[in-house]
């Protein structure tokens, strides 16, 4: 059995043979389309454990000459596609794990490109005895030699193809020979039916160009009619909550958030399988290679990064220019890229809502944590990091800040909000009411994203309410007016609610209403604080 040319049966049979299997076939006829055309050039990327091997290997299997694959594919979503039978075991498939190959060459790059092409020269001449191949030491002229001889037209498969790049990043030379192998044995060849690649980079630039440029790239930017195959879809996932008995608001919550037009909610499918094998909805990231690489990339000295960490902490969203990034792990020239690469890693996602525009040729999005297992993520690498300890313990106190307020203990709300004031100084510097109200809204916003929406200066009667949280659809929860006076009276903040009549923002809301007066104490520096309750 054949471990390069022809392979993937019995590696797809397994996946087969799992507890939990998505049947993501009909990615199949989608590259159906492109093979034997100019576009046959596809490289998909995504996050590690997004299924991307899985998806190489039923690739290989399904494409593989030689091989009886049908009993595998029949029952499966691609047997409905015209062009199912056409393409099924029709081509010399060469399937490479990269990774694998790069480990065995002892993470020499010249070393695994001789090993990996004395060994599937190898695997040619034994499928091919009878066949003349010329220059046994290049891939590209003996595969030509079998086509010229069979007529038989391959399709090159790479997965991990990007693990170069992340593990010797700063060997230059090594990364230039790779991708020009690369580009070697596929670019331009009448053999080629179908390449595919898979990894969790985009292909390298070298300035504005790439030594790739044949393909046609599909990422966590840029996903298109990929973008159902990236991960679980909220159909996928409503089945296995139904079939398992498992909780789907709870399944949402840890591992949704990464969307696209074409597919609004996508989940984490290693996450989710997990999630139900262990009967636990607890963060699996921490076991991925990328999990390091959260830890020193939200710690680098780029102006404006660690600003835009604190917003994307508390649930709020950053804008990020993806244009000018290298598609690696080392140029980092401003906060964008890092917070490029974090996208392309899975720890951010794009918010398909927002105004993504074209401007300039840039591509700008607007971007956020995911969801809870991601969140926990960012928790778990600041939690003892000296420059987002003030972030962390704020983030541990939100929850019970409101529970205070819920149950109007004012004293302990007005200590809350000093603690906020005492551990954000050096974040935040304010002397004024509008600094005051960036603090008290971090503070807050934190333990309310779940329970409430949020406004601030909302138009209120006779004036603006400064901060306004109306209960979720389904939350049974007071709703709270805060109003924030600087170095007057608490009194004076819960007089003003009434003399402009503050009440009429909750016309469209019936029940409970929690009137917050905050003032600040330039002199004692101190807050004070006094709640009050209303029925509408």
């Amino acid at each position: 059995m054949s471990t390069y040319l022809n392979s993937g049966l019995f590696r797809f049979q397994e996946t087969l043979n799992a507890k939990i299997y998505i049947d993501k076939s009909e990615l199949i006829s989608v590259l159906n389309e492109y093979i034997n055309t100019p576009q046959k050039y596809i490289c998909v990327s995504r996050p590690r454990r997004f299924g991307k091997s899985v998806t190489a290997n039923m690739l290989s299997a399904y494409y593989s000459k030689n091989l009886e694959s049908a009993p595998l594919f029949d029952n499966l979503d691609i047997s409905s596609h015209d062009s199912y039978k056409k393409h099924l075991n029709q081509y010399n498939t060469i399937f490479i794990n990269m990774t694998d190959e790069f480990n065995r060459a002892s993470q020499n790059v010249a070393v695994m490109i001789r090993q990996i092409t004395e060994l599937v020269i190898n695997e040619i001449k034994v499928s091919y005895p009878d066949y003349i191949i010329h220059n046994e030491s290049d891939l590209a002229l003996s595969m030509q030699s079998v086509f010229d001889q069979s007529h038989t037209k391959f399709v090159i498969i790479i997965d991990e193809w990007d693990c170069i790049m992340r593990e010797k990043k700063e060997d230059l030379d090594g990364l230039k020979l790779y991708l020009e192998w690369l580009k070697l044995i596929m670019k331009d060849k009448e053999y080629l039916a179908l390449a595919y690649m898979t990894g969790i980079l985009p292909i390298k630039k070298y300035g504005s160009n790439s030594a790739l440029n044949m393909f046609r790239e599909y990422s966590m930017t840029s996903a298109g009619k990929y973008a159902p195959y990236i991960g679980f879809t909220e159909d996928e996932v409503k089945s296995l909550c139904s079939k398992y008995s498992v909780d789907l608001c709870s399944m949402k919550k840890w591992y949704d958030g990464y969307s696209f037009k074409t597919c609004s909610h996508l989940f984490n499918p290693n996450s989710v399988v997990c999630a139900i094998d262990e009967e636990s909805f607890v963060s699996y990231w921490t076991l991925t290679e990328t999990f390091e690489s959260l830890r020193r990339f939200i710690d680098l000295n780029m102006e404006g990064l660690r600003d835009d960490i604190v917003n994307l902490i508390a649930r709020n969203e950053v804008v990020v220019n993806t244009a000018n990034f290298h598609n690696d792990m080392t140029t980092f020239e401003t906060k964008d890229d890092v917070l490029t690469l974090l996208i392309h890693l899975g720890y951010l996602a794009i918010n398909p809502e927002s105004d993504n525009k074209l401007v300039d040729n840039n591509r700008i999005f607007a971007v956020r944590i995911p969801n809870e297992e991601i969140r926990y993520e960012f928790r778990d690498v600041t939690k003892e990091n000296k420059n987002y300890s003030g972030v962390y313990k704020l983030i541990n106190q939100s929850l019970d800040l409101l529970e205070d307020i819920w149950e109007m203990r004012i004293d302990r709300v007005a200590e809350a909000f000093d603690t906020a004031h005492q551990d954000h100084t050096s974040i935040l510097k304010y002397n004024d009411e509008n600094s005051l109200s960036c603090v008290i809204s971090l503070a807050l916003y934190l333990g309310t994203v779940d329970t409430y929406s949020v406004y601030r200066e909302l138009p209120a009667g006779k004036g603006f309410a400064d901060m306004v949280y109306l209960p979720k659809q389904g939350i049974d929860k007071p709703a709270l007016l805060v109003e924030l006076k600087y170095d007057k009276s608490a009194v004076t903040a819960i007089d003003q609610i009434k003399q402009k009549n503050y009440g009429r923002i909750f016309r469209d809301y019936k029940g409970k209403v929690l009137l917050v007066g905050i003032n600040y104490d330039k002199d004692t520096k101190n807050h004070q604080c006094l709640i009050e309750s209303m029925q509408i």
